[in-house]
């Protein structure tokens, strides 16, 4: 049976919300600070941040490595799971600045404020909905990032359409993904495991 989007929504929710709540339970993904700090982060910046903001981390890199962000920017974390990339963006860009996290798990987005309100920050605010319909005004992100989150959206050119869309003209993603190479088999890509793996 093929996968369908709404199917592969809802797996990629009851992973994440499992992430969310068990972060310890998961063991086909590097979870967690140490992955973090294998990706290139900073580790006096991951060992700075609240221990629940990091325990949940799943990227696949450091988008915040691929380009500064600046104080006064305005930030999107498409995919924003618990939180760790918004409030290390909101450190960047500091009390004139501000970070909008957008995830689809409410398990993420409630602990994601919680750990921005543990870290003190008021430049952060976190928004449940789908990247598909991006829930932010035209034009008023100077800076997207994404982490890992792309590869698990069924449209992914809606997806980037909402983003340019929700950019403004000299704005810029910023984006750490995993790919398939044009070489993988049909088998491979099934042997790989669900959307949400």
């Amino acid at each position: 049976m093929r996968d369908t989007p709404d199917s592969i929504r809802a797996a990629v929710i009851q992973r994440f919300a499992c992430i969310a709540t068990s972060p310890t339970e998961e063991k086909r993904f590097p979870v967690g600070p140490d992955s973090a700090k294998a990706l290139g982060y900073d580790p006096s910046d991951i060992e700075s941040l609240p221990r629940q903001a990091t325990e949940s981390f799943c990227g696949v890199g450091n988008p915040l490595g691929l380009g500064e962000v600046r104080a006064g920017e305005t930030v999107m974390d498409l995919g924003s799971g618990a939180g760790m990339d918004s409030i290390l963006a909101a450190h960047c860009v500091g009390p004139g600045g501000k970070v909008i996290g957008v995830d689809m798990t409410l398990e993420m987005i409630r602990k994601a404020q919680k750990n921005a309100e543990s870290a003190g920050l008021q430049n952060v605010e976190f928004r449940l909905g789908d990247l598909e319909r991006l829930p932010v005004e035209d034009g008023i992100i100077e800076v997207a990032i994404s982490n890992g989150v792309l590869n698990l959206c069924p449209d992914k050119r809606k997806v980037l359409a909402e983003v340019f869309r929700a950019l403004r003209p000299s704005g810029r993603l910023q984006m750490a993904d995993i790919l398939l190479d044009d070489n993988v088999t049909s088998e491979e890509v099934a042997a790989k495991g669900t959307w949400s793996d």
